[in-house]
């Protein structure tokens, strides 16, 4: 019996030295096999892959990354709470999508949520236990952005990012979504349109805003400002800012929300407060989630793919890891407004 053969029946672990056996090279060509260097003749790398099969060889991966120094690991940061990150339709959708496109490479991925204790984030980063980051809900001023810059690790971004900031990233069309969204209120002879916006210091918050205002007609461009009250994407948010619209502007008859999960937010407020939807108040949210179809009216939304999203930056983010000092093109992914019952 080989000593391969023997591993085996004694159930232990194969080791390097049993593949280079069972493929009749020296250690050092399994070696550059597993690490993919280019210094092996087809022959050899064949016999070493046939072996590695045979045996059920799995390598080391820590005694790995001492030669390559690399973790095969990319890690999705999310600024922002666990609560949020598993609950918000968003999140779920995009982080599906990453999974999905990372199943078939070498990467494991990780989930890492930066709401809390910041330090241990920034840890990670320094001591680059992965190989690339995808950051998700960044803000601004989010020091997350200049750690990596220090470490020069692979990044791509969910998200337009604000300006002065040169790294490539995936985003859907807030501004035309939005837009669409205020189009399709007045189309159906709503005429004093609210919004209920996202967070200031996001660049989607600023979006879906910017697009609200742009659609808007002239006359009620002029003022705005009152038509506006902010949230942070979530069902809480979006209730009260729809009590503080209600305040402001006691007649409106329609109201855009920059999520879905504010826009049902926002029909919680409006029936406490007695008005009819869609009859008296319109509402429209946006992301198109599972939320939308379950609300009562069910929820016209603006459909941005998510998972699609999500399997975009992985994309990105393999190529620059794949292809070194190559800075893939960002992109923008076209929205769709969905049309239900409560416009």
């Amino acid at each position: 019996m080989t000593s391969a053969r023997a591993e085996r029946a004694a159930g232990r672990r194969p080791t390097v030295w049993a593949v280079a056996a069972a493929a009749g090279v020296s250690k050092t060509t399994v070696s550059r096999v597993l690490t993919g260097s280019p210094r092996v003749s087809p022959e050899a790398r064949r016999a070493v892959e046939r072996a590695i099969e045979a045996l059920g060889y799995v390598p080391n991966r820590a005694a790995r990354s001492l030669v390559t120094q690399r973790t095969d690991t990319i890690a999705l940061v999310v600024s922002e709470p666990e609560t949020r990150v598993f609950s918000e339709p968003f999140f779920a959708g995009t982080i599906r999508g990453i999974n999905e496109e990372l199943a078939n490479t070498e990467f494991a991925f990780v989930l890492l949520s930066a709401g809390g204790d910041r330090s241990r984030i920034e840890r990670y980063i320094r001591n680059r236990h992965a190989d690339g980051f995808i950051l998700m809900s960044l803000h601004r001023q989010d020091p997350l952005l200049q750690v990596l810059a220090t470490t020069e690790t692979p990044m791509v971004l969910s998200g337009r990012p604000f300006p002065g900031v040169n790294v490539p990233y995936v985003d859907a069309d807030n501004r035309g979504g939005a837009s669409a969204a205020v189009a399709h209120l007045l189309e159906r002879g709503r005429r004093r349109i609210t919004t209920i916006a996202g967070p200031e210091d996001m660049p989607v918050g600023v979006d879906r805003l910017e697009g609200f205002r742009e659609a808007l007609p002239a006359p009620a461009r002029r003022s705005w400002r009152r038509l506006v009250a902010h949230g942070d994407f979530s069902e809480e948010s979006g209730e009260r800012a729809m009590r503080e619209l209600l305040a402001r502007v006691p007649d409106l008859d329609a109201v855009f929300a920059a999520s879905d999960l504010m826009a049902i937010g926002a029909i919680r407020a409006l029936r406490a407060a007695g008005r009819k939807i869609p009859d008296d108040v319109a509402v429209v949210g946006f992301d198109d989630s599972h939320a939308a179809r379950l609300a009562e009216p069910q929820l016209t939304s603006v459909r941005q793919p998510m998972e699609e999203i999500g399997r975009s930056l992985a994309r990105l983010l393999l190529t620059q890891l794949r292809n070194p000092g190559t800075r893939p093109a960002s992109l923008i992914v076209p929205t769709e407004l969905i049309i239900r019952e409560s416009s």
